[in-house]
């Protein structure tokens, strides 16, 4: 057979008499498992499905002009992509540094790295230059793929990439070396051998945010990525003939794996909060979007935009919205633009296990929102099946091994932990976070993390601020969200946070205030006035004191939406 006289579709396409991959794993070994193979079932599924949808620029009329790959097209590309990675040393195991904006190109060369085996590191670029640099350097990665912006800043920061080896430049090269993406398309034809990786074998390291401390680089392993393509499926009814719009790049990934249709939007994915709401009003309107991944800033601004509008999206089935706390409020507006049955899911986990818990707009604006103003937390809702979700006892030191001990009666307040597939077992060679993180159970791993809560005995859990963030008074414990929320009920205040002042047990509790635009011509004097009123009446806030307006409080980068309390509590001293 001359493959070099047959099309790539022709290729992929011919089952008879082809010779058995040398990466062909008996059906019966469960051990072995590639991301990568999602994405070759669907082409088989449903070879001439769009895959990728990407806005490459505007018609003489000014509208948007998409172009697009079809799942067995985005397959072929990977493969020939995997191909060319193989040729010039990128392998089962290397560490692959991947600094590609949302595009074709990006889907088809992380499951080009997914298929050789190889490991992709990815870093959100928008937590700053120095920060990112050091999370690359902290990943020790072998090989970096990147735009040209991306290789100027290797450039000039030279002693962060020591470790890396081999080069590749998307886009046009410029003063450095290393061959091109295009230089890889040159690779053969052939439909490419997946590499047999194992379950426990690591595909990713996915740096967190570090919004409340260190970025940490946490090990996503095939078998993780397996079971969040499952868990999501199963809990939000998932179907592959959906359209998916993912305003964040991270979760675009799954979207093939699902055999969803992927439109990536026309917005800078680390400025959610400034988003042009009619762009991604079009997106849906005009691609027939049917799921929505947004962080809670993005809900908002599309949410206000639309409803202002009075712009309806009946193409939604569903909106996930994660990253921060979702505000019922937010959740409201958002769903007032939507159909009858389509709701706002509100899932809750972490970089390091998520999705582990989740809870829709339904039962949020029917249910529990009434508590959640009055102080009780933010109901997060119910555990994935196959999640364990327990609430421990309050330390700040290490716990080793777990047990039941630990837990506290439902309705304490403790430190939220989960168990289960979707949960890493460690970090990146940072053995000390692993053991503030991480509590041993026989084979398994319980996960802390780092956030407080309560169960009801309904059981939902009720998510009440992170465990660094709480303040520690003569009178006892302050916790971020419940606080906050009397607060919040004000028409004129947009969003509060609670800081403390001096060292624990003897913090001055302090409450920083962001106004809403239209509020921000009022009297602070009487609106101060009217404040500390409010938190006299009532036993959880009658201890604060203090309240100090802010212009526009400090946010993570990713979702613009978690208040760095830590820069507060430094501005409020």
């Amino acid at each position: 057979m001359d493959d070099l006289k047959q099309t790539k579709e022709d290729i992929f396409l011919e089952k008879e008499g082809m010779a058995p991959a040398e990466d062909h794993v008996p059906e019966q070994n469960y051990d072995v498992l590639n991301v990568s193979d999602h994405l070759r079932q669907m082409a088989e599924i449903q070879p001439y499905k769009r895959a990728v949808v990407y806005p490459a620029g505007w018609d003489e009329r000014g509208r948007v002009a998409y172009t697009h790959m079809t799942f067995l097209q985005l397959d072929q590309e990977s493969d020939c992509m995997a191909h060319g990675l193989e040729s010039i040393g990128i392998t089962r195991g290397t560490r692959t540094i991947l600094m590609v904006r949302p595009s074709l190109d990006f889907f088809a060369l992380t499951f080009a790295l997914f298929k050789t085996g190889a490991i992709p590191v990815i870093v959100d670029p928008g937590m700053g230059i120095r920060r990112m640099v050091r999370c690359l350097q902290e990943s020790r990665a072998e090989a970096f793929v990147g735009i040209p912006a991306a290789h100027a800043l290797r450039k000039l920061h030279p002693g962060y990439f020591r470790t890396v080896k081999i080069w590749i430049t998307v886009g046009r090269r410029w003063f450095w070396g290393g061959p091109t993406l295009d230089h890889l398309r040159e690779a053969a034809l052939e439909r490419y051998p997946i590499a047999p990786t194992r379950l426990e074998e690591m595909a990713a390291i996915l740096f967190t945010t570090g919004s409340t401390g260190p970025a940490k680089g946490v090990i996503y392993t095939h078998g993780m990525f397996d079971a969040q393509i499952r868990f999501i499926q199963s809990h939000f009814g998932i179907t592959p003939d959906e359209t998916d719009l993912p305003t964040f790049p991270l979760f675009a990934l799954f979207d093939p794996a699902l055999g969803m249709t992927a439109v990536i939007p026309d917005m800078d994915p680390t400025k959610p909060a400034l988003v042009d709401p009619e762009k991604i009003v079009e997106a849906i309107v005009n691609q027939g979007v049917t799921n929505m991944f947004a962080s809670p800033a993005l809900l908002n601004r599309v949410g206000g935009y639309a409803k202002d509008a009075g712009i309806k999206l009946p193409s939604l089935k569903r909106v996930i919205s994660a990253g921060a706390p979702v505000s019922p409020a937010n959740v409201e507006q958002f769903a007032s633009i939507l159909s009858d049955g389509a709701e706002v899911h509100t899932p809750y986990g972490a970089t390091e296990a998520m999705p582990a818990i989740s809870i829709g707009s339904h039962e949020i604006l029917h249910g529990t929102r009434k508590f959640t103003e009055q102080g009780y937390g933010m109901c997060v809702g119910r555990p994935l099946e196959r999640m364990d979700v327990c609430i421990i006892k309050i330390t700040d030191d290490p716990i080793e091994v777990w047990s039941d001990d630990l837990i506290v009666p439902d309705g304490d307040i403790g430190e939220i932990t989960v168990r289960g597939e979707v949960v890493s077992r460690k970090y990146f060679e940072r053995p000390a976070s692993d053991a503030l993180a991480k509590i041993r159970d026989g084979n398994d791993i319980w996960h802390r993390m780092g956030d407080l809560g309560w169960q009801d005995s309904k059981g939902r859990i009720w998510f009440c601020g992170r465990k660094s963030h709480r303040v520690i008074t003569e009178s006892g414990s302050l916790f971020t969200i419940p606080c906050e929320a009397i607060f919040n009920t004000h028409e004129v205040v947009f969003r509060s946070a609670l800081v403390g002042v001096g060292d624990p047990p003897n913090q001055k509790p302090i409450i920083c205030i962001e106004l809403k635009k239209d509020g921000k011509k009022i009297d602070k004097n009487n609106l101060r006035k009217e404040l500390l009123n409010l938190a006299a009446r009532n036993p959880l806030t009658e201890d604060i004191k203090t309240i100090l307006f802010h212009k526009s409080f400090p946010v993570d980068i990713r979702h613009n939406s978690k208040i760095f309390r830590e820069k507060l509590a430094i501005w409020a001293k």
